[in-house]
């Protein structure tokens, strides 16, 4: 079995799901209380409306083996079948119309840090019955916001950026030059703490405010046009590393 493109279901959330070499795990990065997709499907699409899989959080740490999702010929946790992790309780969903084509994949809803972690999707009833691992990772920083000011010394770019484990923030130019910057500014808001650092640029150019989560191997940036004489005109860009 291997796992097949899920780009259809990815549209439907803010999820990036990053191929894993060799017998590793696939990687999917959300942030956090935004839906996560985490993908289990045959490559023989065999229809599995009639037949189960379970989707389980394997003990981790400090934590007992949870119950994710459960389905069995039209029987799951979401129709009155017992035996799911109370955290996951009205969070997670499968897509029924998915499973005629042997995909098994599921949402979670409004995931929290706390979901973060290895899931195994497996399917009792094929002869084959080694699972699917899936790493997720709740807290990717969200793209940058960035804000601009002109002041007597040409103009003052400010980025603020909120993400958990904190990132490495920074300006570059359309060289990726890393520019001077001041001391990373923090602030909580909201349960939530955001990172922010202004730099002052003289000359037009296209810049971009990186933010980097090494430990998450995230990155995502956005870019804005800053005309010094003239008017500035943003272009929001997202990229995941």
């Amino acid at each position: 079995m291997e796992l097949l493109p899920v780009v259809c279901l990815c549209l439907l959330t803010r999820c990036g799901i990053t191929s894993a070499d060799g017998n590793g795990p696939a990687i999917v990065k959300v942030e956090q209380d935004s839906d996560a997709l985490l993908p289990c499907s045959l490559s023989t699409k065999e229809n599995i409306e009639t037949k189960q899989f379970d989707w389980k959080k394997p003990a981790q740490k400090n934590e007992k083996k949870k119950e994710v999702f459960y389905y069995i010929a039209g029987e799951h946790y979401n129709n009155g079948r017992d035996g799911q992790s109370e955290e996951f309780k009205g969070r997670v969903f499968h897509f029924q119309e998915e499973l005629k084509h042997g995909n098994a994949s599921i949402i979670i809803r409004n995931t929290k840090m706390a979901d973060s972690g290895d899931y195994t999707c497996v399917f009792p009833d094929l002869q084959t019955r080694q699972p699917f691992h899936i790493k997720l990772i709740v807290g990717a920083a969200p793209k940058p916001a960035v804000t601009t000011r002109k002041t007597q010394h040409g103009v003052l770019l400010q980025c603020e950026v909120q993400g958990s484990p904190q990132p490495t923030v920074e300006w570059q130019d359309s060289a990726g030059n890393v520019l001077p910057a001041g001391e990373t500014q923090v602030s909580r808001r909201g349960g939530r703490t955001y990172f922010t650092v202004n730099t002052t640029v003289t000359r037009s150019d296209d810049f971009r405010c990186v933010a980097t989560q090494e430990t998450l191997s995230h990155q995502i940036y956005t870019e804005i046009y800053v005309s010094v004489n003239g008017e500035i005109f943003p272009d929001h860009i997202l990229i995941f590393r």
